[in-house]
């Protein structure tokens, strides 16, 4: 960094010339020095950084966003046909359902028991595949991490990208074939918890913004997820169930491709080297077995920097409550609305459509702006707040205006997840960014192995009217994120960026005779 000395006035009506003279340098000695094109009259020295342009210019950040938005769109096209084709195939091959109609045809208040039983089947389905992704996220997630902290995150990546296309390569499997078995897709959905490459993507922003907008940025890749599913689940609509798989694993691979061809490395190499050296030190003592022991007690030790600070045992401990109640959300939400409020093809694309518009505008537009106004602290409080009221919207929502309304309030709650990756990512060194976002992963994979399942044993004891009825799994859920506001309300002051470039900000002065302190 080339440091500017002395002082520039800026007459009115006056171009402003620049001079410096450089640091010392073998090349050209000290004597020279460099003159600058003249700036224009009353123009500041000081340059208010664009984080739209600095985003776009990089190099990393810009094919993670385009990647997600494609997932986004490839799953959210056959998100509504999940649960359909599921519960559709459970019904015929486990319970004796044979007629022509398809089991998501009949109204609720008419639909066989056969129809009945596959809904059932296919919820706990789901929820063991849900249990059993995340337990392997659990163990693995901070591992892998840490992994690419040391190789690179391209190639871990590329990885989980492999595994993730996976889920519709069966849907259409079972699609074509009408005696396979549907938990053939469960299995494939449960084996991608090995390799959490989203983690591993938001490593990849780390590695490239600057603390301040990092939660910015995060909220921009949930925008391109929002935009993703957005308008894809209205292609069921036009092109059915079939030939909307086949396009769904059309977009995926094209996300795989363009991982593999235009996704520079992001890892800086100094990075690289420096978590390859911590991994060296922890073993280098080690002998005969104890170094074989070490390779299986490694993913344990690597989640131990959860327990580093305050900080990190409160976001631990937020992030446990409140994926509960996200993954049982995720997991059941779909299944409940179809079953109970009679939700089909048309009304879930509706549905997301209203998500991906709202939460295009909250994480694209709105969240910089809270999160510049109130800090990350207050923003993650506030998230979850609203998260426990759109859960107690949907638990008395009778129709589907209710739950439009609650999908709305649903776009605010997405603002928690990259703000809780920025506090994270601020508070640890580039050697360390994977191992930290995996470790934080891996607590909330715990918690959404739990999910579905509290909420499949709340539904069971509450589905025949008793407690608060039906929706008593989502009281259950936002009485989940009330305790994770609890403990986002005891985060210290490290919660919050420094902003050092704000800080800059606030002291820029249009004083003329202002010395000049900027540098190049």
């Amino acid at each position: 960094m080339l440091e500017i000395s002395g002082e520039a006035t800026m007459p009115n009506n006056e171009e402003v010339h620049i001079r410096y003279q450089p640091p010392h340098h073998e090349s050209y000695g000290t004597d020279r020095m460099i003159d600058f094109e003249p700036l224009p009259a009353r123009t500041s020295v000081y340059r208010r950084r664009s984080f739209i342009n600095e985003f776009v210019r990089s190099d990393g950040p810009p094919q993670i966003v385009i990647v997600i938005m494609l997932f986004a769109f490839g799953f959210g096209s056959v998100i509504g046909v999940v649960p359909a084709v599921m519960s559709d195939r459970f019904a015929r091959i486990y319970h004796g359902f044979d007629e022509e109609m398809h089991c998501t045809d009949y109204e609720p208040s008419n639909k066989p028991q056969a129809c009945i039983a596959g809904f059932a089947d296919a919820q706990n389905s789901v929820a063991v595949e849900q249990f059993i992704s995340n337990t392997l996220t659990f163990f693995t997630s901070s591992l892998i991490g840490s992994l690419s902290d040391e190789y690179g995150r391209k190639r871990v990546l590329l990885l989980g990208v492999i595994l993730a296309m996976l889920s519709p390569l069966f849907l259409l499997l079972i699609q074509l074939d009408d005696k396979m078995n549907p938990m053939w897709y469960y299995m494939a959905g449960a084996i991608q918890g090995l390799v959490n490459w989203i983690a591993v993507a938001l490593s990849v922003l780390s590695d490239v913004m600057p603390k301040q907008w990092r939660a910015p940025s995060f909220g921009l890749v949930l925008a391109g997820l929002s935009m993703g599913f957005a308008c894809a689940p209205l292609l069921a609509l036009f092109l059915g169930h079939f030939y909307v798989t086949c396009l769904s694993i059309s977009v995926v691979v094209v996300a795989f491709l363009i991982v593999l061809l235009f996704l520079p490395e992001t890892l800086p190499p100094e990075a690289a080297e420096s978590a390859k050296l911590a991994r060296l030190a922890q073993v280098e003592e080690l002998e005969g077995i104890s170094k074989y022991l070490w390779f299986i007690y490694r993913p344990l030790w690597e989640l131990s920097i959860i327990n580093r600070s305050t900080l990190f045992r409160l976001l631990s401990a937020l992030a446990f409550f409140s994926g509960i109640s996200s993954s049982g959300d995720r997991s059941l939400f779909l299944y409940y609305i179809e079953e109970r409020i009679g939700f089909r093809d048309k009304d879930i694309a509706v549905f997301f459509l209203v998500v991906g518009v709202a939460g295009i505008f909250v994480q694209g537009v709105f969240l910089k702006i809270i999160n510049d106004a109130l800090g990350e602290k207050r923003v993650i409080i506030f998230s979850f707040l609203v998260g426990a009221a759109h859960d107690l919207v949907y638990s008395l929502a009778k129709t589907k205006g209710a739950i439009y309304v609650s999908a709305v309030m649903a776009s605010l709650l997405m603002m928690a997840f990259p703000t809780i990756s920025a506090v994270k990512s601020n508070n640890v060194g580039e050697s360390e960014q994977g191992r930290i976002q995996g470790a934080l992963y891996s607590v909330q994979a715990l918690s959404s192995a739990l999910g579905p399942t509290l909420f499949r044993t709340v539904h069971h004891f509450s589905n025949d009217g008793s407690i608060f009825g039906p929706g008593s799994m989502f009281l259950f859920s936002a009485s989940m994120y009330m305790v994770a506001s609890y403990f986002a309300c005891l985060l210290p002051p490290e919660a919050n960026s420094k902003r050092e470039e704000t800080d800059a900000d606030a002291n820029e002065t249009d004083d003329p005779s202002a010395p000049l302190t900027n540098s190049i």
